[in-house]
């Protein structure tokens, strides 16, 4: 079965999650600590906090913001549902602002527009949709002038770079959330990190991330080396070293991950591009996208075959094709907001013609032609 995501693992990594389940610790170790530093400095940021999984970072992201009971947080419809549940989770209310269809992130042109109706909305957490940045100048003017908090939602593109910087997180965003599940960018098997520039954000992170629990050297004077205090409860969310080893390893091929990914990708387009009623990822110029997935839009209306079908005649031929994403206020935990989906045209086109095709290191050319081949002959 071809999938369209998975992860790849060589002996450098076995060699290095080896060689922490024989040091002292398996978790709060010196491997975590390492990770952390490897994950700041590739990503230009002062902090990283490693978590474990994707989903307690946005969380504990979300968390640390401090926000009033009954604020509004500004997502994206397509994305994974944890990316909006969390804001809920925090007491918060997710107002959803419709996407662009040329890269598929969130339309900035249509935020303003929420803004001027709502004062209560006081943040945005805002999704690199497949591996490409969202139009972060516009959002920082949107910041500064609404003075909103905003979280980059990097899940899909670690890697990528916005005017041909790796650091473009923290720089436009108060926090940015990583997710190192196995088909993501690097893996660490499950596991997560929150990278900001903001040292208050960095103190509280590490404090809930792990119970909240406070330690240091007058306690342990005054009190014993036992003691510690909790002054605000929080989560067993810490990655442990085994984890950590393995990220360290992955993190030293992420070039070569990218590399080859866009490889990939270039020939995807080449061999797809005159092929009738699809239509291909865009990459703008100042862009340099991570592929954590590659989307296309097939028009099934046109083609006169259903989506439910044509995914079923490639999994026939073994391959396992996904759509990213079903707009969230589909689910069923969202029915209570009574949303118009109406006011979500492009969300709605994109969802019933979006198909993820596969797209990950281990996968050969060989295999991509039966995948192009079996394609073309559906749409032909």
């Amino acid at each position: 079965m071809i999938n369209y995501g998975k992860q790849f693992i060589d002996k450098r990594d076995i060699q290095m999650v080896s060689k922490a389940c024989k040091s002292n610790m398996l978790t709060q170790g010196k491997y975590v600590k390492q990770f952390e530093k490897d994950l700041a400095k590739k990503l230009s940021a002062s902090h990283c906090v490693t978590v474990n999984n994707g989903t307690a970072a946005l969380y504990l992201a979300v968390k640390c913001l401090d926000l009033k009971p009954g604020s509004k947080v500004i997502c994206s419809p397509i994305t994974f549902l944890s990316s909006v549940y969390i804001i809920e989770m925090n007491k918060l209310k997710p107002i959803f602002c419709d996407i662009e269809m040329e890269t598929y992130n969130i339309d900035v042109k249509k935020i303003e527009s929420l803004l001027k109706k709502d004062k209560k909305i006081k943040a945005m957490i805002l999704v690199d949709y497949a591996g490409h940045p969202c139009d972060w100048k516009s959002i920082s003017l949107l910041k500064k002038k609404y003075n909103l908090k905003v979280i980059n939602d990097n899940c899909h593109a670690l890697g990528a770079k916005y005017d041909n910087d790796h650091g473009y997180g923290v720089k436009y965003a108060d926090m940015v959330t990583q997710s190192f599940h196995p088909v993501k960018g690097i893996t660490t098997g499950e596991g997560g990190a929150i990278i900001t520039n903001n040292k208050n954000y960095y103190k509280k992170l590490s404090l809930l991330r792990n119970h909240g629990i406070i330690r240091n050297d007058l306690m342990r004077k005054k009190k014993g080396i036992w003691f510690y205090d909790v002054d605000e409860y929080g989560f067993n969310f810490r990655l442990t070293d085994i984890q950590s080893a393995l990220g360290i390893s992955q993190l030293k091929k992420l070039d070569i991950f990218l590399k080859k990914r866009n490889q990939i990708a270039n020939y995807y387009n080449s061999k797809l591009l005159n092929l009738k009623y699809i239509k291909l990822p865009t990459v703008k110029d100042d862009c340099y996208h991570s592929f954590h997935l590659y989307p296309v839009l097939i028009n099934f209306e046109k083609l006169k075959l259903s989506k439910i079908a044509f995914f079923k005649k490639l999994l026939l031929k073994g391959i396992s094709l996904q759509t990213h994403y079903i707009p969230v206020y589909k689910q069923s935990f969202m029915k209570k907001y009574k949303i118009n989906q109406k006011n979500f045209k492009n969300a709605e086109i994109f969802y019933s013609r979006q198909v993820s095709l596969p797209i990950h290191f281990g996968l050969n050319f060989k295999k991509i032609d039966f995948i192009i081949n079996n394609i073309k002959k559906l749409i032909d």
